[in-house]
This record gives C-alpha cells, sequence and structure tokens, in this order.
C-alpha cells in the first residue's frame, strides 16, 4: 500500500503546503490538490491560463509582463535543474481578490530511473508576515506618544527627498524644541511632562494630514514635521498657525526662564533638492536654525530664506 501512487498522492493532497513536481523542461508532471486550489490566486498564471502546463512557461510570460519574482523564480529553479545549488528560496507575495497572502518556495530535485525532476513546494507563510511587518512598525513608533520615531522619520526624508527630486517639488522641513522642557520635569515631575509631551505631539501632528507629510518625535523634547511638496510660504502658514496654537492653550511652566507657559523654538527650512544634493546637509541646516531661534530668545521660528540645502546665512526671525 505504502507504494501505490493512490496512497502517496493521498498523503501529498493533505499537506497544507502547494507541492508540484516539475520535468526539467518545466513541465508539470504532477500537483497536490492545495497546489491546484492555489493557482488560481498565482499571479504567475492569468486568468486565461488554466490549460497552461509549463510553469517556466508562465514564469517567463510574467517576467516579460515585469513581474520581478517571477523572473528570480525562473532562474532560481534552473539553477537547481543545472545543479549549479542544491535548494532556492524565495519568500513573495501573492495577494488575492479579497486578502493579502504570503508564500515561501522551496525548490529542491531529485532522480529516478534516470530522470531528473524538479519538487516546487510553497508554504503560506501570512501569519508570520503579518507579525513580522506588525514588530517592524512597532519598531518605528515612539512609544510614549505613540507618533512616528526618529528611525521612521528619516526613512520617510529619504523616500521624500528622492521623490521631491524625480517631481520637482519643494519639501519643507521644521525643527521643534519645546523651551525650557527641563523646567516641567523639575517643577512637576516626569509623569507630567510625559503627558505634556503626549498632548503637544498630538497637536503637531494634526499639522500632518496629508500623505506625503510626517510628525516625528525626534529625540528627548524634539519633533521634525515634514512637509512634502509644500513651498515656504506654505510651510510658514503651516508652523506659524501651530506656534499661535501652542501659546494660546498657556500650558503651565511657570518656573522657566523666558515665560511661564510652553513655548516652542522652530527651525524651518525649504529645498528643491537635485540630484548633487543631499538630504543630510539638509538636516544639518535646519538644526543650525533651531539652534538660530532658541539663541534669539526662544518662543522664535527661524526660517531660512535659501532653497539651497546647505545654506543658512540669510534667514528671518518670526517672534
Amino acid at each position: 500500500m505504502l507504494d501505490s501512487y493512490d496512497f502517496i498522492k493521498s498523503v501529498l493532497d493533505a499537506s497544507t503546503d502547494s507541492i508540484m513536481v516539475l520535468d526539467t523542461s518545466g513541465e508539470i508532471v504532477f500537483a497536490n490538490h492545495n497546489w491546484e486550489l492555489c493557482r488560481r490566486n498565482n499571479r504567475f498564471f492569468s486568468a486565461s491560463d488554466s490549460d497552461v502546463t509549463n510553469y517556466f512557461k508562465a514564469c517567463d510570460a510574467a517576467a516579460e509582463n515585469g513581474d520581478a519574482d517571477a523572473r528570480s523564480v525562473a532562474e532560481g529553479i534552473r539553477k537547481v535543474s543545472r545543479v549549479e545549488q542544491d535548494t532556492y528560496y524565495l519568500e513573495y507575495p501573492c495577494h488575492a481578490e479579497l486578502d493579502q497572502r504570503w508564500y515561501m518556495m522551496r525548490v529542491t530535485q531529485f532522480i529516478l530511473a534516470n530522470k531528473q525532476y524538479l519538487v516546487v513546494s510553497d508554504q503560506d507563510i501570512t501569519q508570520r508576515k503579518i507579525a513580522e511587518e506588525a514588530a517592524a512598525n512597532q519598531a518605528r513608533i515612539d512609544d510614549l506618544t505613540g507618533i512616528p520615531n526618529r528611525r521612521k522619520f528619516e526613512e520617510t526624508l529619504s523616500q521624500q527627498w528622492k521623490r521631491s527630486i524625480r517631481m520637482k517639488t519643494p519639501l519643507s522641513l521644521a525643527m521643534i524644541d519645546i523651551d525650557h522642557f527641563k523646567q516641567v520635569n523639575d517643577t512637576y515631575g516626569h509623569s507630567i511632562g510625559d503627558k505634556y509631551l503626549t498632548v503637544l505631539s498630538s497637536i503637531f501632528s494634526r499639522s500632518t494630514n496629508r500623505p506625503d507629510d510626517i510628525c516625528a518625535r525626534y529625540g528627548g523634547e524634539e519633533f521634525a514635521i515634514l512637509l512634502g511638496a509644500t513651498d515656504r510660504v506654505g510651510a510658514v502658514k503651516v508652523i506659524d498657525k501651530l506656534i499661535k496654537k501652542v501659546r494660546n492653550l498657556n500650558i503651565p511652566n511657570e518656573n522657566a526662564s523666558t515665560k511661564p507657559f510652553i513655548t516652542l523654538s522652530i527651525g524651518l527650512k525649504t529645498v528643491y533638492p537635485s540630484q548633487n544634493d543631499n538630504y543630510e546637509d539638509f538636516l544639518l541646516a535646519v538644526d543650525k536654525l533651531l539652534y538660530v531661534a532658541k539663541t534669539a530668545g526662544r518662543d522664535t521660528l527661524a526660517v531660512s530664506l535659501s532653497s539651497e540645502p546647505h545654506d543658512t546665512t540669510e534667514f528671518e526671525l518670526v517672534k
């Protein structure tokens, strides 16, 4: 019984993995029940490919249409076939219309009756990928405030920088420091200081309500606001409104050396980045403008008048 085709097929059909066997030309010589079910969601096969029996041809056709995973799969299987490597692995998305799924493909080979066969198995790893993505997202969120952290901010800045170069659009960045925040902790205690940070971060975040914007806790009492596709006039309007909103709240900071309530020092700069520029210079320039605002008496906005990423020689102080 153990040698019978029906028995082996029943065992493979019971597997939760999708399993198929190819010959060296890519012809599908066996596929278990789960693979047949998954085939309809396999993006390497179009809706009109129900009669296709050659996996290589399906992958090659998808690769010609720009599917990088299909190209990798075809190359990987052929390498195993040529015994250039023992196994081939690939994690890839295979999303259906109503849900998203990820799979791990594993390719091995065996010889039977002097003929080589290739075993392609696909394991559903959706739950693992969801958990990994959740962990990765959590690593980019500030624990206290619940807004993006510095790591997420710098990733977004890098992406937006490239997009601005490609689209020839402006990019505005504000670095915010909560004035005399040490006095908050010293006067009211760290638990109140944490509440201040949570409330203020929520206010800052509401200034970034477009997909190209981000507000992040940059570190301690420093925050960063990145405004995509926003020129200097638009950025000043957003940040000036933010400053006035915080002032009007009159959040107590009675022992601050300037004013007895929470105020902000902010450096702001707008650039039109080019291929010869880098966002590190941009960050450094905005940080210098923040220092200018603080040394000018705090409760101040220092706005660069230059669109060059590294230039901070010309600026305007807004009280």
